[in-house]
């Protein structure tokens, strides 16, 4: 058996190239495992082999641990109990005592073999993934070697996969087995499995990564891309800054006829993409990113790093951009939050306080409801959970919490309003009363019948008032009467 386990651990080092250190651990885990079986419980066993001559002792051991720590006594061994102490025994030492060695017969060399491979298989995707770690966060490129419904493995070359997950992709791709792409290099540490090279084409690397291969100038540093937002699939914002006086930085990134920029985007799957001047002023940079809508006012609060911003009326959608798109992108190129309105705010200001005063919620999410075109209770008591896609952060749970709240503000809304009307009316028809005087109801009738002043009064007939309301021809006579002698008076 001693032979055996020799003739194993030489046979397999040479054929996988692996040293005789890692098959020897191979084979103990695998008798470690066929000695385990003997007990029902749950026990730690180790086994030691002597690499020269092949023996082998099997042991099964215990762990010394604190209070804390103590779970099981068939694993661990307290420090405070007399055992422990007898033994002078601390946190952290094993006891062992010697059992009986497992034989090294078909099942535990097969369990061996299973080891061996899989740890040819990690040593092999180390050794990888050591060899491409100084290009990660680089833009590589490979052929789709297999498509899965999670992901798709790319083959790098060089015996090397990559896996790139369905989530990283850009929206709309679709690739089949052969198809060349490229992508942003990652390392993942994906569980029991270790590590992993992974790629994604939906990062803010990728786009920097695609101009340093379009524009020379960013390769040898002559320009520098110092911020990028995106939204992949959808839009990007980067800034640039030349080292160059005589170079124009935006010029050159969008190229003769903008050849450069379109190549980009066309490897995006046409990608909107918009390149601005980058400024150390925040509010300079705001200015750019925000171009060519035409801005008013900058309000900046620094501790917090926020800005109120207020543009021209009619440049509103255009700076907010559809779904609050534009806006998002540039609060993340700066890194600040934005907070942008009209110059005619009052109206906005108005419904940012209704929707704070009846759905309970703060400003800045009450103006992205309004960024979103959720800029009503009724809007939003009648809108649907995906309506709110363009909120990033909202939970399923929030939102629902929302549309019951603004469902159920919709019927003292209604009240309100109409007492607000019913008051203003009532305010009009006040100028009718005269010497006699109208009843709540009579005034109401008037109202509603569009007799709103006292020259209104004074035009009717008396057949026409009492058609309006029940009284008796003498006393709408009388009203009337008295109505035509304040007119003539004023």
């Amino acid at each position: 058996m001693n032979e055996e386990i020799l003739l194993v651990a030489d046979s397999v080092s040479n054929e996988k190239d692996l040293p005789r250190e890692t098959i020897f651990e191979a084979i103990e885990f695998a008798l470690a495992s066929a000695a385990k079986k003997r007990y029902k419980e749950e026990v730690n066993i180790l086994v030691d082999i002597d690499q020269s001559t092949g023996d082998y002792q099997t042991f099964r051991y215990k762990d010394v641990v604190d209070f804390e720590n103590y779970e099981d006594s068939e694993l661990h061994i307290l420090v405070d109990s007399d055992f422990a102490e007898e033994n002078e025994l601390k946190v952290g030492d094993k006891f062992k005592e010697q059992v009986e060695n497992a034989e090294f017969g078909r099942i535990a060399a097969q369990a061996a073999k299973q080891v061996i491979v899989q740890k040819v298989r990690d040593a092999e995707r180390l050794e990888i993934i050591k060899r491409f770690r100084p290009s990660l966060g680089q833009l590589v490129s490979g052929s789709v070697k297999k498509v899965t419904r999670e992901f798709i493995i790319v083959d790098l070359g060089d015996n090397a996969e990559a896996s790139l997950p369905r989530k990283d992709l850009i929206q709309g791709e679709i690739y089949r087995v052969g198809d060349r792409i490229k992508g942003i290099l990652e390392e993942s540490v994906r569980e029991n499995r270790g590590p992993q090279l992974v790629l994604s084409r939906s990062s803010k690397e990728m786009v920097s990564e695609l101009f340093k291969l379009e524009v020379p100038e960013i390769a040898e540093e002559v320009i520098e891309i110092r911020a990028v937002a995106r939204e992949a699939g959808a839009r990007t914002k980067i800034a640039v800054k030349t080292n160059d006086a005589r170079i124009d930085p935006v010029g050159a990134c969008v190229g003769m006829r903008g050849s450069r920029v379109q190549a980009v985007s066309n490897e995006l799957g046409n990608e909107r993409i918009d390149i601005v001047v980058w400024e150390d002023d925040q509010a300079k940079l705001l200015v750019n990113t925000l171009a060519p809508a035409e801005i008013l006012s900058i309000v900046m609060d620094d501790e917090n790093q926020s800005m109120e911003v207020v543009v021209k009326d009619e440049n509103l959608a255009l700076a907010i951009g559809k779904s609050g798109q534009n806006i998002r992108l540039t609060s993340e190129l700066l890194g600040w939050q934005i907070q942008i309105k009209g110059e005619s705010s009052g109206e906005e200001d108005t419904e940012i306080s209704k929707l704070i005063e009846y759905l309970g919620v703060d400003r800045n999410l009450a103006s992205k409801l309004i960024e979103n075109n959720l800029d009503t209770v009724q809007k939003i008591s009648e809108s649907k959970i995906d309506d709110f896609d363009g909120i990033d952060g909202l939970e399923e749970e929030v939102i629902s919490t929302l549309i019951e709240r603004a469902e159920e503000s919709l019927l003292e809304i209604a009240l309100l309003e109409l007492d607000e009307d019913e008051t203003e009316e009532t305010k009009k028809a006040r100028k009718l009363e005269i010497s006699d005087g109208f009843s709540e109801e009579e005034l109401e009738l008037l109202v509603k019948n569009e007799i709103l002043t006292v020259e209104n009064l004074a035009d009717l007939a008396t057949d026409e008032l009492t058609e309006i309301f029940e009284i008796d021809e003498e006393r709408a006579a009388k009203l009337i009467m008295t109505a035509r002698e304040e007119w003539l008076e004023d």
